[in-house]
């Protein structure tokens, strides 16, 4: 494995090696064939079925009506188009809170039902437990503190944390219990640059940031946010790399006006 075009197929060894070598990590959301086959061709290394599909597919306000069944349907549907890219797959809410056993028990029933390669856990020190059964019985699990919207409703805000002394040092615990129960990399969301800088340079694992700085071994984004589709959502860490809520209304509008003018169908498009 010396160069990054030369990986096959992206694995939790392929992280690490990443992370050693310097060479950053790119994530993106997906939940669909379509998006999934796109991202994989394009050449992303991680392609997170994020719970976020609440927000971005079905319209809620947060993340917590997502369930099991509604993960591994469009779990299912992205691993069909992903050959190179590793999937990860969000545990949605209370589907790991209840228990270490019912976390375990869901996060195998994902990765036996949707052919995807890890699952995602929000939650620090009081996740470890979890995340160590599951990595034990062999299922690799990302890790994910900071901000954790699945906890929204305690924190009563989605502002940026970390800022003060005492919520830094317990996201560095939370770090390293996470490291510690084995997980094989961790998101940070939406905390200072430096402290986000702190924890990659402590743990062995790659971090992953969203809203967290450069210094991170990589950075996820959701994809309708990057592309422009989502015209509502503003935050400061979302930089849009198109306009496609913009091009998809001019697409329409003109399909519109050809169906009405009779400009469409031509007759080399009729049979």
């Amino acid at each position: 494995m010396s160069t990054e075009k030369e990986i096959k197929r992206v694995t939790t060894k392929t992280l690490a090696f990443l992370k050693k070598k310097g060479i950053k990590i790119s994530v993106l959301t997906a939940y669909d064939f379509i998006t999934a086959s796109i991202l994989d061709q394009a050449g992303i290394e991680i392609i997170l079925v994020g719970d976020s599909l609440g927000n971005v597919f079905q319209g809620n306000e947060t993340t917590l009506p997502v369930t099991m069944d509604e993960m591994i349907y469009h779990t299912k549907a992205v691993t069909k188009g992903v050959n190179r890219a590793m999937v990860v797959v969000d545990m949605p809410f209370m589907s790991y809170q209840l228990s270490i056993d019912e976390g375990f028990r869901n996060a195998g029933r994902i990765m036996k039902e949707t052919s995807a390669s890890a699952v995602k856990l929000e939650g620090g020190v009081r996740v470890a437990d979890t995340i160590k059964k599951i990595t034990e019985a062999g299922i690799p699990v990302m890790g994910h503190i900071g901000l954790t919207p699945q906890s929204i409703h305690q924190f009563g805000s989605y502002r940026e944390r970390g800022k003060d002394v005492e919520e830094a040092n317990e996201i560095l615990r939370d770090a390293k219990a996470v490291e510690d129960a084995g997980a094989f990399a961790i998101v940070l969301e939406k905390i200072p640059a430096s402290l986000a800088k702190k924890i990659t340079g402590s743990l062995t694992i790659p971090t992953i940031g969203i809203g967290a700085g450069v210094h991170c071994d990589g950075q996820v984004l959701v994809t309708p946010d990057m592309l422009g589709l989502n015209v509502d959502f503003h935050p400061r860490f979302v930089r849009h790399y198109a306009n496609l809520a913009e091009e998809i209304s001019t697409a329409v509008k003109k399909y519109i006006d050809n169906v009405k003018n009779k400009e469409f169908p031509s007759d080399e498009e009729s049979y």
